[in-house]
């Protein structure tokens, strides 16, 4: 069978996928969006069940559908987050082909295109949109051996308290998702341990305005580039409950032992750094300076938004924090269970092109890639710090699909340049003569 022919194929139905579709189709350009499961399949089967959107519905979302159903400022649950792309997909007539693998992409010798294999057949495509997004491969830090007699899962297998067995469970890493699961887990009864290390822990809300809008205005999801040194920086916020500003003070308070960053096991005995106190006075200060330049903005420009002099309050330091826990023997204390909240890798071995670092991350400058044609979307920081959230993947698609167009035109101008050439050469071969 002939390979069907494509100007642009779309690797990935995510919201990545499904934002780049809406500006091709606008645009006018051929393409098709391959998706290996179904759309948003992520939201549905690798996230913990009670799950919410981490943003407010007015802000996660893209601009041409709401939420239906939804409070403005409510945190939307995570099926009905994929719901909502799978409604986009259908309102925007996405050309989406459903439990499709992509095996392999490789570029056509002496040629514009790409061949593209695939689990349902084989494509030509002039443009590959790479739009798999930042969760494609699970990382475990090789800390505790398999043999701990330990049950050790991702973030992205965690489901609920029920489905880990009884006893203490070990969470390792304090962004968004860590601190979710260890908050839900100490509220179910369990004794938990959690692991900090680098964060942000803006708040929730302050002045009557969730901290996604004050980042806004203040110009922080603008940010272009990571400051040196804060590559693994999380963002400690969470939409469950309403909505509440993550405080790790107050997790100690609720039960959960905090600790420094995880190190080493050996003999049933987990090691961590004794710097506890450090990387939760790091947030503080990170938390207390977004109240300040707050405060400065809400004056320059005479808005009317209540003080709030409750949100600099403090509670004391808790036990955990002024005699850190440096040692955890699992047996002595229960733990039966190692959460490992600690992120994700990339994974192109799909993508055979030479536009990859020696650690296997995408070369380009706001997905625009080293090798022509081949274009990524959905990366964090690919063009700003919102670029990872469902609005800032929106705009950052759209750039990429103004750069095919571009390229379109340079190459239509080169095939009619090369055929008013050809059709030239016979004249003056006969002028000559």
């Amino acid at each position: 069978m002939a390979a069907e022919k494509v100007d642009t194929l779309v690797v990935g139905g995510g919201q990545a996928g499904i934002a780049m579709s809406e500006h091709l189709g606008r645009a006018g350009v051929s393409h098709v969006v391959l998706e290996r499961a179904r759309i948003a399949e992520r939201w549905r089967t690798e996230r913990w069940d009670s799950l919410v959107a981490n943003g407010p519905a007015w802000h996660d979302r893209f601009p041409g559908l709401e939420f239906q159903d939804a409070d403005p400022d409510a945190f939307v649950a995570k099926d009905d987050v994929a719901d909502y792309f799978v409604k986009y997909a259908e309102m925007i007539d996405a050309p989406v082909r459903c439990g499709v693998e992509v095996k392999s992409v490789r570029r056509i010798p002496g040629s514009r295109a790409f061949h593209v294999v695939t689990s349902a057949g084989e494509f030509e495509a002039k443009n590959v949109v790479a739009a798999t997004g930042p969760f494609q491969k699970p990382i475990i830090p090789p800390v505790i051996p398999a043999d701990s007699g330990l049950l050790q899962i991702h973030s992205n297998c965690y489901r609920n308290p029920e489905q880990l067995p009884e006893g203490g469970v070990l969470v390792v890493g304090a962004g968004s998702s860590g601190v979710q699961i260890a908050d839900e887990l100490s509220r179910s009864g369990r004794k938990v341990w959690l692991s900090v290390g680098p964060h942000d822990r803006p708040p929730r809300s302050y002045r009557g305005r969730d901290f996604v809008w004050w980042l806004g205005v203040l110009g922080k999801w603008d940010i272009a580039r990571q400051e040196p040194g804060r590559e693994h920086v999380t963002i400690a916020v969470s939409g469950a409950r309403g909505g509440e500003t993550i405080d790790f003070r107050r997790l100690a308070q609720q039960g959960i032992t905090l600790l420094g960053r995880t190190e080493s096991f050996e003999n049933g005995t987990v090691r961590f750094a004794g710097d506890v106190a450090t990387q939760v006075n790091a947030g503080d200060a990170n938390y207390l300076s977004l109240l300040d330049e707050a405060d400065a903005y809400v004056e320059r420009m005479g808005l009317d938004l209540p003080e709030e002099p409750e949100a600099r309050q403090m509670v004391s330091d808790p036990e955990c924090l002024r005699n850190p826990v440096t040692a955890l023997d699992a047996a002595a204390e229960g733990v039966t269970s190692v959460i490992w909240a600690t992120g994700y890798g990339v994974d192109y071995g799909w993508l055979e092109v030479d536009t990859f670092d020696e650690g296997g991350r995408p070369r380009h400058l706001r997905g625009i890639s080293d090798e022509p044609g081949v274009y990524f979307l959905g990366l964090p920081w690919q063009s700003r710090r919102g670029s990872s959230f469902i609005w800032g993947v929106w705009h950052d698609a759209k750039h990429i699909a103004d750069h095919i167009l571009t390229q379109a035109s340079y190459f239509d101008y080169n095939d009619e340049a090369c055929a008013r050439a050809g059709a030239e050469a016979p004249v003056k071969a006969v002028a000559q003569g």
